[in-house]
């Protein structure tokens, strides 16, 4: 009985989480089982109460997560900081998304109190999958966020685009989800075991990984890329981004992303880290293939959300960079990546929550025309961002892609780093023609702006975020990495090329 109270004391934050979504799914139901009126006020109610879960679960992960590392439910769930670093990014920033998404949701009356619960049922998949330690674990995690997510992407009923994005997504992760399963079986089948620190053992006593290892390595990698959205197997991201509700895009560009992004680097790194230069070239073929197809498709759009997802599947590529170095340093170098990453995106659509036109949502880059003109702060805003999106220096962007293209070089992976600066070259095209839309093109109705003081608040903050967050680098010292990053990749069980541990 003490162990089993020791494994429920670690995973805390998710008790509260779960809990909580559970009497908030019960009070829904019986709340607004009566007429319109009581519908709406319950969804507010039950909203209110989500963030303010998420956010108190967030304190709990950083007042209660200690420095060690701890296991539970027999080293299936693990307790590190890398885990805590992925988790306070995940809930911190679905919090501000559904903040920043109140407004939108009130207007074009969806303010369902379903809404919100499904998004922490998929937060707790999306912890579940940065903690998780074993295959099965990892797999429970990762079903119940996408699960979650295939619902609220279709979550507007009266919209064939909303519907159509949720149907695309379902199908196409159904599949992804196949693929990620064959890969674990055959993993499972050529090292008798689904624990990570069992598979590590298993490849470490191994000069190269067999054939069939190496074949379940790589339908597992196929799986994780759909779920990042890294190219080839982005073709959900496009027809989701553009149809899902504005507040749901603006979900999947952030906290999913982290999740995967972590999942993937505890996953590779951990229970493969001894086969590193046998997986590495699989990352480097996803990592120039999103980068490429994320800065050529983009050229061509017109469309704002379809423009951000390509701009997601192009950063995703850089992430990948980082990880492909492997070790600590690109275990470090993508989670600062993340990090600014998410900081970038969540001002950008705190913003395009904002954009009307004739009283309806605008989504098109030419709604933007005379932005610098009508509200200049706004515009000002935007365009940091955007110059940060396309790695201008000396904003925060360009640090990040610049940390992951170093550890790309140290590792050996200078032919990596050339493409990364060449996509991203190509890139910096649509978002330097956003800026030159908000400030040399005329309108001819200028765009009404809705959002309260909150979005005002978030664009601006991470406006200035990108400029000041350059002072913590140190160009001339390796970019001396955030401690947080830096002590979240150490607490990784990464094994050496010789079966030495990384830290």
């Amino acid at each position: 009985m003490s162990t089993l109270y020791a494994d429920l004391a670690i995973v805390r934050p998710e008790i509260v989480l779960a809990i909580g979504a559970m009497i908030l799914l019960v009070l829904g139901v019986f709340r607004a089982a009566g007429d319109a009126q009581a519908e709406a006020t319950t969804g507010r109610l039950v909203y209110a109460v989500s963030i303010f879960l998420l956010l108190a679960t967030g304190l709990i992960v950083i007042v209660y997560g200690g420095g060690e590392t701890r296991e539970a439910f027999g080293g299936m769930f693990v307790d590190d900081a890398f885990a805590r670093y992925a988790k306070v990014l995940i809930l911190f920033s679905a919090a501000l998304i559904m903040i920043l998404g109140l407004e939108y949701l009130a207007r074009n009356n969806m303010m369902k109190f379903e809404y919100p619960i499904i998004i922490l049922f998929a937060v707790i998949g999306m912890m579940m999958m940065v903690s998780a330690n074993d295959l099965l674990s990892l797999y429970m995690g990762l079903e119940l966020q996408s699960l979650s997510l295939y619902i609220i992407a279709a979550f507007r009923r009266d919209s064939v685009r909303s519907t159509e994005a949720g149907l695309k997504y379902f199908v196409l992760g159904a599949l992804s989800s196949g693929l990620l399963l064959y890969g674990m079986s055959l993993v499972y089948g050529f090292t008798g075991s689904t624990s990570f620190d069992a598979i590590a053992q298993a490849v470490t006593g191994t000069e190269k990984m067999g054939v069939g290892l190496l074949f379940g390595l790589s339908f597992m990698a196929a799986g994780f890329a759909f779920k990042i959205s890294a190219a080839p197997f982005h073709m959900w991201t496009p027809d989701v981004y553009e149809g899902a509700p504005m507040p749901v895009t603006a979900l999947f560009a952030t906290a999913p992303k982290v999740a995967a992004g972590a999942m993937f680097a505890r996953a590779m790194v951990e229970p493969f880290g001894a086969g590193t230069d046998q997986w590495q070239q699989i990352l480097a073929f996803l990592a120039v293939a999103s980068m490429f197809l994320g800065a050529v498709a983009g050229i061509g759009q017109t469309n704002i959300k379809r423009l951000m997802a390509y701009s997601s599947i192009g950063h995703m590529g850089f992430a990948l960079v980082g990880l492909a170095a492997g070790g600590e340093k690109g275990v470090q170098a993508m989670l600062v990546y993340l990090a600014i990453y998410v900081a970038m995106n969540v001002g950008v659509f705190a913003f395009l929550l904002t954009m009307t036109r004739n009283g309806k949502q605008a989504v098109k880059i030419a709604d933007l025309a005379g932005l610098g003109t009508t509200h200049p702060a706004a515009a000002a805003c935007v365009a940091i961002l955007m110059f940060s999106l396309a790695g201008i220096p000396p904003l925060a962007g360009f640090f990040a892609k610049y940390f992951v293209l170093n550890a790309a070089v140290d590792a050996g992976l200078s032919w990596l780093a050339i493409a990364g600066v060449i996509a991203s070259v190509i890139s910096a095209f649509y978002y330097l023609r956003i800026v030159k839309v908000m400030y040399f093109d005329e309108a001819g109705e200028p765009l009404t702006i809705l959002g309260g003081a909150e979005h005002k608040v978030t664009w601006a903050v991470a406006a200035l975020l990108m400029l000041v967050a350059i002072f913590p680098f140190e160009p001339f010292n390796g970019l001396g990495t955030p401690e947080a990053a830096e002590r979240a990749a150490q607490s990784l069980d990464i094994i050496g090329h010789a079966g030495v541990p990384g830290h």
